[in-house]
């Protein structure tokens, strides 16, 4: 019987002699999935501005401090091309190099930047028109318009001209809750890149060193491997261990800490959510005690998932947030946790004792998500988090993340 092969991480070039990623595969993917999804829907067309939504459909992107200005939208009418609105000469750069958009239908705009030009402008009185005018052509004027995410001044507007708005957000999301060969493939790719970075941490991992510092060096490395967004890291270290803040400060590392970070960055859009705790130098009982049971948390939850089982069967295998020391799930959500991966960080299936228990979603072959936890330990400061990535196959799963976790891992040790 032949051994199954892993999913590969290949390298990052074109090459002639290897199939690796076919972006024009993944394009055709992408877009037919939110083509099916409108076509299911009530909704005689999507306009998009969610940034991860408009690269989906469109598959293009622009990042940098434009990412969270409202300023980019895509159209998708029922039978249709994608339409896009873009910073202007990002759309003049968009009919130049992706020759999958026509290039009449690479638009340049602009709506405020979120209020700073102010909407008595009246830049969002012409957009609304304009995409009025292109739904009557389409035919679906006088059906709902699924908009994802929205300032309210556009919404008003949108409703001001005739226009009934429903929500898309719930249908992109479904349309990119399975991911394809090509999606999957760019995801283990993007672990790849951070199991070598924790290698390069896990050596400069002394006492003397400072959270940013790793902060930078994580960095640093991420953009020389070929990342096109390192969305934020984590570094976590002693005292502040407990409770977990999310973020990282220029505190020293000290002697016998115990140490964790998170990696989000992206390659090619697909992205990673990879924590690792570490000893450094050496590690006490408690310590390690905390780190066994995140540990048994997580190999529970592993072992678990397959298609058909309920996201509310995977919760119920974690603790209880009062057994950890919360009063409620809400006080706790994101620490025994799981969430979808791929052009966004949060995608579904969203898995928590939260929201999972009472509203079941079902695992399916062809999804990827990260699968998080955290322990504190007994000496009141220390604490365990791991997480690792999952791609469900028919079978079960298989983990993408590979630095070693399964033991508490001692960097430099004396």
């Amino acid at each position: 019987m032949t051994a199954s092969r892993p999913i590969p991480a290949p390298g990052h070039n074109a090459v002639d002699f290897e199939q690796r990623v076919d972006f024009d595969r993944l394009r055709d993917y992408r877009l037919g999935r939110a083509m099916a999804s409108l076509e299911a829907s009530e909704c005689g067309a999507l306009l998009l501005f969610d940034f991860y939504n408009i690269r989906y459909t469109t598959q293009t992107w622009i990042g940098g401090a434009l990412g969270d200005k409202m300023t980019r939208y895509a159209l998708l009418t029922r039978g249709g091309e994608p339409m896009l609105w873009d910073f202007g000469s990002a759309a003049k750069h968009h009919q130049l190099y992706a020759p999958w958009l026509k290039p009449e239908n690479c638009r340049a705009g602009m709506l405020g930047l979120r209020g700073a030009i102010s909407p008595d402008a009246g830049l969002m009185v012409l957009a609304v028109a304009q995409i009025k005018d292109l739904l009557t052509q389409a035919g679906v004027a006088d059906e709902p318009v699924g908009v994802d995410i929205v300032e309210p001044p556009f919404l008003f507007e949108m409703q001001r001209q005739g226009l009934r708005v429903v929500d898309a957000q719930q249908l992109m999301l479904d349309a990119r809750q399975i991911k394809s060969t090509d999606e999957i493939t760019l995801l283990s790719q993007a672990a790849a890149m951070v199991d070598g970075v924790y290698q390069d941490i896990v050596e400069a991992l002394k006492p003397g060193v400072r959270e940013n510092e790793i902060v930078a060096l994580a960095n640093k490395r991420l953009y020389e491997m070929g990342s096109d967004q390192v969305e934020a890291i984590n570094a976590v270290s002693g005292e502040r261990c407990n409770p977990h803040p999310h973020n990282f400060s220029d505190r020293l590392i000290r002697p016998g800490d115990q140490a964790f970070f998170d990696i989000i960055q992206s390659y090619n859009g697909y992205r990673t959510c990879y924590y690792r705790t570490f000893g450094v130098g050496s590690a006490t009982d408690s310590q390690r005690d905390a780190y066994r049971r995140a540990r048994e948390w997580m190999d529970a939850a592993i072992q678990i998932v397959k298609p058909g089982v309920g996201t509310d069967e995977v919760a119920r295998v974690w603790p209880r947030a009062v057994d950890f020391g919360f009063e409620s799930e809400m006080a706790a959500f994101g620490l025994q946790f799981g969430h979808g991966l791929g052009l966004g960080l949060h995608e579904r299936p969203i898995i928590s004792r939260l929201n999972s228990l009472d509203s079941p979603v079902e695992i399916q072959t062809g999804m990827v998500f990260a699968l998080e936890t955290y322990c504190p330990a007994s000496d009141g400061f220390s604490a365990a988090r791991i997480e690792e990535e999952v791609v469900v196959t028919e079978h079960g799963v298989e983990v993408l993340t590979r630095f070693p976790a399964q033991d508490l891992f001692i960097a430099n040790e004396y």
